[in-house]
């Protein structure tokens, strides 16, 4: 009997989970308001039952699946008895209705996480957080009983079995790559909150960066996980080898992520020097608000995408009511606020100050161009004005340079001092990793693949732009050590995490110009016994089997490859399955992966007599994309994980636009 009201179960826990944003939402602020400790106190106790009641409903959602109920519809539209168990409870959030209940769960949870890790902070500043983040949840949770009930029955008539999951998506690319995506999407809204509840508390100094600063760099590194991982995803499950190709719910991903990393650097201006005020409280409403609208594009059918859940306006309509409310009431607490707190700290136009605005203004300039390319068109479509599409070329040819100038001024920010810095002193600190970087950039092409590439030449050039100068602060940080160890440890964590996030840009602009200019790629007809010379490698097809999968039959080519004459052999074995539930076709790529090149082979259609349309690639340094996002998600985590946020809960009740005494001066962004 508890088996059958399991859905019933989940979906009772939902109610209760907002009734219980309700009062977070309401409680806290109206306490903040009129100065009672009892009212205030109730942000954190109702975020843990919140966190509790949507985690039973997730958890009853889940136990559907596992348990082949399809007379849950969402069940039934999305899972399949043949399908194996680690896909069934990762289709639980590939769908609309799961993927909002995992939105919600992780929304739940970052406010539960930041209920627990804000008792040092002053009372009224935590009653404020409570409260936005309760009015964020309660918006998302009306959102799934209203629009979006993952619990709705197909009683009577309920089918035999399930339509299956997308076979898109039976990968394990669904298992990682959108719990972290969404953890980075809403680990956003605890930075928006302490914005919001800084504004409405007249707190806009550096204390409230501090408290902010772990949580945005946490949940930048999440996104960027989580981008890196779609685009891994991208790269091995379409069959065609591309790693990004501009699409609308990609950019959608892009976008929080630009301003985040305006965010990022924002704060830390705010937090060592007290300017920015202003500009870091925008980027934070922006940040979250453009989170809210990859939300929109992706739910609302206004864009037809691999990556679109669903085709319901009123879906849409809902979203787009909150995105609005949001930046609304947003912008109307800024407008009311922001002037009375706010003041200039001033700064020459060669300091760090200045460098770290112009990257900021950079970062801006890029997402208005990646925004303006993903919603104009949909723009002119809903307006009756035609139909355009905006490709790569569009992007590519702004986004570029935009990237380029950029890393000019990274290079130069990691050197320069806060406040004012004489333009001798850093040319001195600076020519010698100019020149460099200039001569490793036009010559190691040269080396690689003994012709000169414009585009792989720059790229080299601005990653060695970025790398060089930190290494001569790194120097300059520790020459005066006793040892080069004692100076290493001298450092503080963020600076490290600097580092370190910047040296994942570098590389990943090295993996995008390299993999960009050399790929190399042949559509070649294969029969058994057919060989193909791509990039010095010889790919011979041996043998075609057929095999059987747990849901999909399969059409296996064993391809052996070898290296020159005398190199070793290994074999490749790309598939092409049918989905027995569906009927559906898909494509398996053989990889053969390495740090320098991946041999990427793909089969597509049979064309009789035993030969295959293949599609055989030679991508040198593609993995560089996505190691350069691991090394900066990296340098986030390690900001994270810097004493000086631990002991700033402890001081928050003196807001200071002064460098603390325990802020390393070397820990920058």
């Amino acid at each position: 009997m508890f088996i059958k009201l399991i859905p019933e179960i989940g979906h009772f826990a939902l109610i209760i989970a907002l009734l219980m944003a309700m009062v977070q939402a309401v409680m806290p602020l109206a306490g903040a308001a009129t100065r009672r400790p009892l009212w205030m106190a109730y942000g954190q106790p109702m975020a843990a039952g919140q966190f509790l009641f949507v985690a039973i409903a997730y958890a009853c959602l889940t136990a559907s699946y596992m348990l082949d109920d399809f007379s849950v519809a969402n069940v039934a539209n999305n899972s399949n008895s043949l399908l194996p168990w680690y896909y069934k409870f990762s289709a639980v959030w590939g769908n609309h209705e799961g993927s909002v209940l995992l939105w919600s769960l992780m929304l739940a949870g970052w406010g539960f996480a930041a209920s627990l890790f804000t008792g040092n902070l002053p009372r009224d500043m935590v009653a404020r957080v409570m409260g936005v983040m309760g009015m964020v949840c309660v918006g998302f949770l009306l959102f799934i009983l209203i629009t979006s009930n993952p619990f709705e029955r197909l009683l009577p008539d309920m089918p035999q079995d399930g339509a299956d999951l997308n076979p898109l998506l039976q990968d394990f690319g669904l298992v990682v790559h959108p719990p972290m995506l969404y953890m980075g999407y809403v680990g956003f809204s605890v930075v928006f909150a302490f914005a919001i509840a800084a504004l409405m508390g007249g707190r806009l100094d550096a204390a409230w960066t501090r408290w902010a600063r772990p949580w945005t760099n946490l949940a930048w590194a999440f996104l960027t996980v989580g981008i890196a991982l779609g685009s891994w995803w991208a790269y091995y499950e379409l069959g065609w080898g591309g790693w990004w190709f501009w699409d609308p719910v990609e950019n959608a991903s892009l976008l929080p992520w630009l301003t985040g990393t305006a965010l990022v650097h924002s704060l830390a201006v705010t937090e060592k020097r007290g300017s920015f005020k202003s500009w870091t409280v925008l980027l934070a409403i922006s940040t979250f608000s453009l989170s809210l609208m990859g939300t929109f594009l992706v739910r609302s059918g206004v864009l037809t995408s691999v990556h679109a859940f669903a085709n319901d306006p009123a879906r849409g309509f809902f979203i787009l009511m909150l995105l609005a409310i949001t930046v609304t009431l947003s912008l109307l607490v800024f407008a009311l606020r922001a002037p009375r707190v706010s003041h200039k700290v001033g700064f020459n136009w060669l300091s760090r100050d200045a460098l770290l605005l112009v990257n900021n203004i950079f970062l801006v300039i890029m997402t208005v161009t990646v925004l303006l390319g993903t919603v104009y068109p949909l723009i002119l479509d809903s307006l009756g004005l035609g139909k355009i599409s905006v490709g790569p070329p569009y992007f590519n040819a702004l986004f570029v340079p935009l990237t380029v100038v950029m890393c000019i001024f990274m290079g130069l920010g990691s050197v320069t001092r806060w406040k004012s810095m004489a333009a001798r002193d850093l040319v001195r600190k600076l020519w010698l990793a100019g020149v460099a970087a200039l001569v490793l950039g036009v010559l190691m092409p040269l080396f690689y693949r003994g012709e000169w590439n414009l585009f792989v030449s720059l790229g080299i050039v601005s990653a060695l732009w970025i790398v060089l100068p930190m290494v001569r602060d790194v120097f300059d940080k520790t020459r005066h050590a006793s040892s080069f160890v004692a100076g290493v440890r001298k450092l503080s964590l963020s600076y490290w995490g600097m580092v370190l996030g910047h040296i994942g840009v570098a590389v990943t602009i090295v993996g995008v110009a390299v993999v960009s200019n050399y790929n190399i790629e042949r559509n070649v007809r294969m029969s058994p016994g057919t060989t193909v010379d791509v990039a010095g490698y010889q790919f011979t097809m041996r043998e075609l089997t057929e095999r059987r999968g747990p849901n999909f039959l399969a059409d296996t080519s064993i391809i052996e490859v070898q290296r020159g004459d005398a190199g070793s052999r290994f074999t490749m074995r790309p598939e092409k399955r049918l989905y027995l539930a569906t009927g559906m076709p898909m494509t398996q790529v053989a990889l053969r992966p390495g740090l320098f090149r991946d041999l990427y082979v793909a089969m597509g259609e049979d064309l009789g007599d035993g030969s295959w349309a293949m599609r055989v690639q030679y991508k040198p340094f593609v993995r560089w994309l996505w190691l350069g996002a691991l090394l900066m998600a990296s340098g986030g985590l390690l900001a994270v994980l810097d004493k000086r946020y631990r002991r700033a809960a402890v001081n928050s009740g003196v807001p200071s636009t002064k460098r603390n005494s325990d802020t390393p001066r070397e820990a920058t962004v």
